[in-house]
């Protein structure tokens, strides 16, 4: 093990869309909500019974209700944050390796796109030590696990943060390869590193 004692993070401490949430939603001077207000406050349609039920519409252009929201960064870090580190016990969110700021969508969720638009996401990881020898390892796993969950039109770049990595360059030239991956994940044994790891993964 080459790092006996990396920075943990509590996974209350990891960044969740219920926490913005919560954080958007308390009025000025005064603290979100906590679980059991939510679960114990009265339902809003019991306060006014007879009114009209708001998905009863006949409005046959609203396509029941739904819109589709885009996939934003707080999403892709949710995916991978949850992928278990080959070395410890725990995840790569709790370990700082995906961090919510490194992850960079183009063109960006806010902006009105065509659904189809081709979309890159650029994930940046932070390793726990310097010369980490699973850095590549992890990064397919990252690349694994967001080909198998986003659309087609998605393409995924993964890379080490500058800085972060004694091999940055040598590690982000193997990851950016798209041949010498394809021939990775064809490797029983690294198969199954990347298998154990996304089994974490909801």
């Amino acid at each position: 093990m080459e790092n006996a004692n990396p920075t943990i993070l509590s996974v209350s401490e990891l960044p969740t869309r219920q926490n913005k949430k919560k954080a958007a939603t308390a009025p000025p001077g005064k603290d979100a909500e906590s679980d059991l207000d939510i679960v114990l406050r009265r339902p809003e349609y019991l306060s006014a019974p007879f009114c009209e039920v708001p998905w009863a519409s006949d409005d046959t252009d609203s396509d029941d209700g739904f819109t589709i929201e885009p996939i934003d960064e707080q999403e892709i870090y949710d995916l991978i944050s949850t992928i278990s580190d080959p070395e410890h016990p725990l995840s790569l969110g709790q370990l700082a390796v995906v961090n919510l700021p490194d992850i960079h969508i183009t063109p960006s969720p806010s902006a009105p796109a065509d659904p189809n638009t081709l979309t890159q996401v650029l994930v940046k990881i932070t390793p726990t030590i310097t010369h980490c020898s699973l850095a590549t390892v992890i990064g397919l796993g990252i690349r694994v696990r967001l080909e198998q969950a986003l659309p087609p039109n998605y393409r995924v770049d993964v890379m080490i943060k500058e800085g972060t990595h004694s091999q940055d360059d040598q590690v982000n030239k193997q990851l950016a390869d798209k041949e010498r991956v394809a021939a990775a994940l064809e490797n029983a044994t690294l198969k199954g590193v990347l298998d154990k790891m996304l089994e974490t993964c909801v």
